[in-house]
């Protein structure tokens, strides 16, 4: 008796198994939309999105519902910035990259300068195991660039998915990269203000002054692929 029961409970089990249905890239769940989720990524155009500053470019390609930027065959390079501004927010978005590729997630930024990372703050994403050059540990993938190095190394391998989670409210911030919090700080407090005067944005003296801006993906030389962009406002 115990034998059939067990049997036919595996096999509920396993029909029931059957009819979840897979989640599909590039869409928000049923919950995800009551909780206030928005997408920014919808897997086919660049809708809510423009280059920096207006500039051309050939550097973007969309294809089975990922965002590129591309390694090779660019003539003009341009970071992709969203038209609409964000203060407080929850910011998710999945991506990988190329070996010894480098780019950053940037936000709270403006196009005042030249970059994006030049006004707000960068989420770096880079290949840690396989960039030609010597990293220093605020150079790691989930680390506020240049301020704030990541509390532990959690990216994957070049070539494998990672997810991002960004959440600013305010002063305080907080990086998210595959389910480990890697960064937690409080901005425009006398340390804050300290450890900007040390890093390569001292003599900016607005970067990071911004309490709402655009967010930016990176275009530095290529190799990053995106999915799955969304964010809430908090």
């Amino acid at each position: 008796m115990y034998t059939k029961l067990l049997t036919a409970t595996i096999a509920l089990t396993t029909v029931t198994a059957s009819f979840v249905a897979p989640v599909t890239d590039n869409t928000l769940t049923a919950k995800e939309k009551k909780d206030g989720w928005v997408l920014l990524f919808d897997g086919k155009s660049t809708k809510g999105w423009k280059y920096y500053q207006g500039k051309e470019t050939d550097g973007w390609l969309i294809a089975n519902g990922e965002l590129s930027c591309k390694l090779e065959g660019v003539t003009k390079r341009a970071d992709l910035i969203t038209e609409q501004q964000f203060g407080d927010f929850e910011l998710s978005i999945d991506w990988k990259v190329a070996p010894k590729s480098n780019s950053g997630i940037v936000y709270r930024c403006n196009e005042k300068y030249g970059s994006s990372y030049e006004s707000g703050n960068e989420y770096q994403l880079i290949d840690d195991e396989g960039y030609p050059e010597k990293l220093e540990d605020w150079q790691k993938s989930g680390a506020d660039y240049a301020m704030h190095p990541p509390t532990a190394i959690a990216a994957k391998p070049a070539g494998e998915y990672n997810t991002t989670k960004i959440i600013a409210k305010g002063a305080h911030v907080e990086h998210w990269l595959n389910g480990v919090k890697v960064a937690d700080f409080e901005m425009w407090t006398p340390e804050w203000e300290a450890l900007k005067a040390k890093s390569k944005f001292k003599d900016k003296a607005d970067w990071g002054k911004n309490k709402t801006g655009q967010i930016a993906l990176q275009d530095h030389g290529g190799g990053l692929t995106f999915k799955n962009i969304k964010i809430r406002k908090l």
